[in-house]
């Protein structure tokens, strides 16, 4: 891929991060806490970590339908954040595991279509 439109599409490109506290305090809400994950999974979602998941979409215009859908299905008393970051500036975060330092995942191989 030519450097210009890698560019183009570091910027185009957005990750869709979904933080959660959800109530765990019944047999219901964990129930409920339990469903809301798969969704994402569903969804498409990876956990980064425990209560934070991210999507990425090829723009800001696909990540709207999924937006929507996670919005809908918030269990009651949870709170939850939605964030979209353009995947250049995703791929500038610094992950560590203990005290090694990581790589931040990838966004996945998409076939595009015309």
């Amino acid at each position: 891929m030519p450097e210009e439109a890698r560019d183009i599409s570091e910027y185009r490109g957005m990750w869709l991060f979904t933080m959660f506290d959800l109530p765990v305090t019944t047999k219901k809400a964990r129930k409920r806490y339990a469903a809301f994950r798969k969704e994402l999974a569903r969804e498409g979602f990876m956990m980064l970590q425990y209560s934070v998941y991210a999507r990425y979409f090829g723009s800001i215009e696909r990540s709207e339908p999924c937006r929507r859908r996670v919005s809908g299905m918030i269990p009651p008393g949870g709170h939850v954040r939605l964030m979209m970051v353009t995947d250049h500036q995703f791929g500038k975060m610094e992950v560590y595991h203990g005290e090694k330092e990581g790589e931040p995942e990838k966004p996945p191989q998409q076939i595009a279509l015309f």
